[in-house]
């Protein structure tokens, strides 16, 4: 059985509305959008990362140059600004790179694993196999009361007071990371498939900036990896 074809799909767009400029600002000492990149780099299984972009331009500027591994699409027009959804991106990676998986991620996660992409990797691989999934994406596990805007509880009885760990768990779509191949894409046009299933990641290298608050967080998680020797920031 020939090796499968692992193309990791890593969007990069130039302007940032909430924290301008972000996927190229210094972060923990490199660009943000080399966290992300370097993580995947250090993921054997993924054979090239593709970046769809309108900002080739910076890359440069920010010593990236395109190789065997990295290759840089430059974004389409009609496919620019923040109102174009991302699936219509994708759609265009996936109609013109051929691969057996798509892995795709964001410059604005920054602490996701190279163990965890494999992690994801493998179990996806094995839920097709067992035609369980046409695709895979992470999230956080949460439990813990929610109310409405009306103060309407949401997941729980107020007059029932019961542990928060005993509470039905939710599970939040993280943005972290996507698995799918292209005959999934074409039934739902969408990084979801018709059949997807969860895989829950580290709460520390869930990180999805999009915020101020977003990156601060996120720059004490940096930090706490690198102390830690789990990361290296050069």
């Amino acid at each position: 059985m020939s090796k499968q074809r692992v193309v990791a799909l890593l969007p990069m767009k130039a302007n940032s509305s909430r924290v301008p400029g972000k996927n190229f600002k210094d972060f923990c000492g490199k660009p943000l959008f080399r966290w992300i990149l370097d993580n995947l780099l250090a993921v054997a299984e993924i054979d090239q990362v593709i970046i769809n972009t309108d900002a080739r331009d910076i890359l440069e500027d920010k010593g990236l140059t395109p190789s065997d591994r990295v290759l840089i699409r430059d974004r389409k027009e009609e496919l620019c600004g923040d109102e174009v959804s991302m699936n219509r991106v994708l759609a265009d990676d996936v109609e013109n790179v051929e691969a057996d998986l798509y892995l795709m991620t964001h410059t604005t996660n920054p602490l996701l694993q190279p163990e965890t992409i494999k992690k994801a990797i493998t179990r996806f691989n094995n839920l097709k196999e067992k035609r369980e999934a046409d695709s895979l994406f992470t999230v956080n596990k949460v439990q813990t009361r929610f109310y409405k805007e009306d103060m309407t509880p949401v997941n729980h009885d107020p007059n029932n007071l019961i542990p928060t760990q005993d509470l039905e768990p939710w599970y939040e779509e993280n943005s972290n990371l996507y698995l799918f191949t292209r005959e999934s894409f074409a039934k739902t046009n969408a990084r979801i498939g018709a059949n997807p299933k969860m895989m829950q990641t580290p709460a520390l290298e869930s990180s999805d900036i999009d915020t101020p608050d977003d990156w601060d967080m996120a720059v004490i998680a940096a930090q706490y990896f690198i102390n830690k020797g789990i990361v290296n920031n050069v």
